[in-house]
């Protein structure tokens, strides 16, 4: 049974960056593609970025494509979510999953949801 704990929210003005970091427990993290995924108030929870279980390959939600990177260290079994240049619209409650594979990320995740971490821009 993996389980996953999302950290690095926090308050950031406008432009600024910060790295997320969701970290497993237990065994086999690798085989797993990884998704960070984010829920604002009164909105449904969307996929944002995912990533294969090998880091080859990443997707990118249009909302943020060009703003934010992940990747992930299958040796400390971390998926890390690089947020630059933030809008007030990135403000949600940001959790990572894992799928089978990087096409089911969006509908099919295997794990139960963590407590998330907060992410607020605002000036």
């Amino acid at each position: 049974q993996v389980q996953l704990v999302e950290s690095g929210g926090g308050l950031v003005q406008p432009g600024g960056s910060l790295r997320l970091s969701c970290a497993a427990s237990g065994s086999f993290f690798s085989i797993y593609a990884m998704g960070w995924y984010r829920q604002a108030p009164g909105k449904q929870r969307d996929l944002v970025a995912g990533i294969t279980s090998g880091g080859s390959m990443t997707n990118y939600a249009d909302s943020v494509k060009g703003r934010f990177t992940i990747s992930r260290d299958n040796a400390k079994r971390t998926v890390y979510l690089q947020m630059n240049s933030l809008k007030p619209e990135d403000t949600a409650v940001y959790y990572c999953n894992r799928a089978r594979n990087i096409g089911e990320l969006g509908s099919q995740v295997l794990g139960s949801w963590g407590q998330g971490t907060q992410v607020t821009v605002s000036s």
